[in-house]
């Protein structure tokens, strides 16, 4: 599969499946994502992206970014951009 990563995440919101990813490099809407975290893993597509609360098109390297997920994330999930 992919693999650069390009974030961490730091925390998960589970009744609005929510993730908080620190970033480590470019996330965009649209992106297709695989969030791993030891022999669990899954594939989404970054459908929300927000920062502070505001719906953003791409977050950067350092940002702290929410993405709705269709599956739970674990903290210290790592996250991937697929190939």
């Amino acid at each position: 599969m992919a693999e650069k990563q390009v974030g961490t995440v730091t925390h998960w919101y589970d009744k609005i499946g929510v993730a908080v990813v620190r970033l480590t490099g470019k996330l965009g809407k649209g992106d297709a994502i695989v969030v791993r975290k030891g022999d669990e893993e899954f594939e989404d597509t970054v459908a929300s992206l927000q920062i502070d609360h505001e719906d953003v098109t791409a977050a950067k390297k350092g940002d702290d970014a929410a993405i709705k997920l269709s599956q739970r994330a674990k903290e210290g999930s790592g996250v991937f951009l697929a190939s």
